[in-house]
């Protein structure tokens, strides 16, 4: 398998100029960890993660060296503390010119990069232009897929998984994170909804795609009164019967 048949799109992106605190709404709202950060010509300049807001000055996080650590370490590392603390600006705590992939990346090559590089995200380009996202949970949910014994993917199976994507993309009731998985025809969904209509409009998208013989359901429910997630019905009971 390959990056381009498990990653997340379409990727949400912020600016270099974008603020602190914007970054960190966009993230909350849309329930993601990281977010890559392109110029205005759309090119990969960065990006920032949820690691990037531990150490600031608003929640009293500054990091506090002794007198004898700053000694050794020297003024470079005390001026970055200051900016990391109390930066404005994405890209005055973004982390530059970050590790990539491409469409045609193996999964072995992605999880050795993760593993060895201490990453938990990568940016899937396309030139020098980012066309998707792969994680650690788009790691899982391959093998979750693989676990079912689904032969390995083929041409077609691109195909639909493509327009899948492009279908639901186009709705207003789209999941956050959404990521299609798709094995001989068969569908598996998975991203996070914030109503429960949304995961049959889902199924149903995919299920009306030309190809496609099982649609199978894990698109995560969050609550946002009680801030909770929920497995889909057909994951709990996966999990029942495990």
């Amino acid at each position: 398998m390959r990056a381009h048949q498990i990653m997340t799109k379409p990727v949400i992106t912020v600016d270099p100029d974008t603020t602190i605190v914007e970054a960190a709404r966009i993230m909350l709202a849309r329930h993601i960890s990281g977010l890559p950060v392109v110029d205005a010509t759309g090119k990969l300049v960065g990006i920032v993660s949820e690691g990037d807001f531990i150490r600031r000055r608003e929640i009293g996080t500054g990091r506090r060296r002794g007198r004898w650590l700053k000694f050794i370490l020297g003024p470079g590392e005390s001026a970055w503390d200051f900016v990391n603390e109390n930066g404005r600006r994405i890209d005055e705590v973004m982390t530059p010119s970050p590790i990539t992939v491409t469409e045609g990346t193996t999964l072995a090559e992605i999880a050795d990069l993760m593993e060895r590089r201490h990453i938990k995200r990568l940016p899937v380009l396309r030139g020098d232009k980012i066309v998707g996202m792969i994680s650690r949970a788009n790691l899982l949910q391959a093998v979750a897929s693989l676990a079912r014994r689904v032969p390995d993917p083929t041409a077609d199976d691109d195909h639909i998984r493509n327009r899948i994507i492009q279908t639901i993309e186009k709705t207003d009731w789209c999941p956050s994170r959404l990521n299609v998985i798709v094995r001989d025809g068969v569908v598996h969904l998975s991203g996070v909804i914030l109503d429960e209509d949304a995961r049959q409009a889902a199924v149903v998208a995919a299920e009306n795609i030309e190809g496609v013989t099982k649609v199978h359901d894990h698109l995560c429910w969050f609550d946002t009164i009680t801030g909770t997630y929920l497995n889909s019905p057909e994951d709990e009971e996966l999990a029942k019967a495990g």
